[in-house]
């Protein structure tokens, strides 16, 4: 009888392991993925169907149009002036090449930009407080062509970047933009 209760006890482990596993693995992606040095964040499946935040343009070096987006949570917590974020909200920041369109400045009387392809890059804020509590409770990526970029030192100065703003606003550069 005892050998019986063995056998269910181990296939009990064996199922809750497994679906232990499918939890961390869709949590932080698939093995060998897609996803960021230190944080493990991905590309969040369907993000360039979420609502825009706010549009920037970074002047300096970078010279981008920049789309800030966010998942439901985050984008209801930005209308409501909701701060800290709550745990669950993601911010998508799409960077787009600033060039002028020779087509349209031939119309209007001063240099006229447009999109002209994919973004550059795509850099993903993931809020979870436990998770990412040495950051401030975010967890970064930034994806080029698609592509998580591997490397650690930059992914890593996402924060000390993002710690240099007062934590009042917890640590998010964008505000919303009715």
């Amino acid at each position: 009888m005892k050998e019986i209760d063995l056998r269910k006890l181990l296939a009990t482990c064996s199922v809750v392991s497994a679906a232990l596993a499918l939890t961390i693995y869709a949590s932080i992606g698939s093995a060998g993925e897609n996803v960021s040095p230190v944080y493990g964040v991905g590309l969040p499946e369907g993000y360039r169907d979420w609502r825009v935040i706010t549009v920037a343009h970074e002047a300096g070096q970078n010279n981008d149009i920049r789309a800030v987006i966010g998942n439901d949570i985050a984008y209801e917590a930005f209308r409501a002036g909701a701060l800290p974020f709550p745990d669950g909200a993601i911010i998508v920041r799409l960077a787009y090449e600033f060039k002028s369109s020779p087509r349209n400045d031939a119309v209007f009387p001063a240099p006229q930009s447009f999109v002209a392809g994919n973004p550059t890059n795509v850099q993903i804020s993931v809020k979870d407080s436990k998770k990412y509590a040495d950051t401030g409770g975010w967890g970064y990526g930034q994806f080029e062509n698609g592509i998580a970029n591997p490397s650690v030192p930059l992914t890593t100065s996402c924060f000390a970047c993002h710690q240099k703003l007062d934590r009042s606003n917890d640590f998010v550069f964008s505000h919303y933009s009715p």
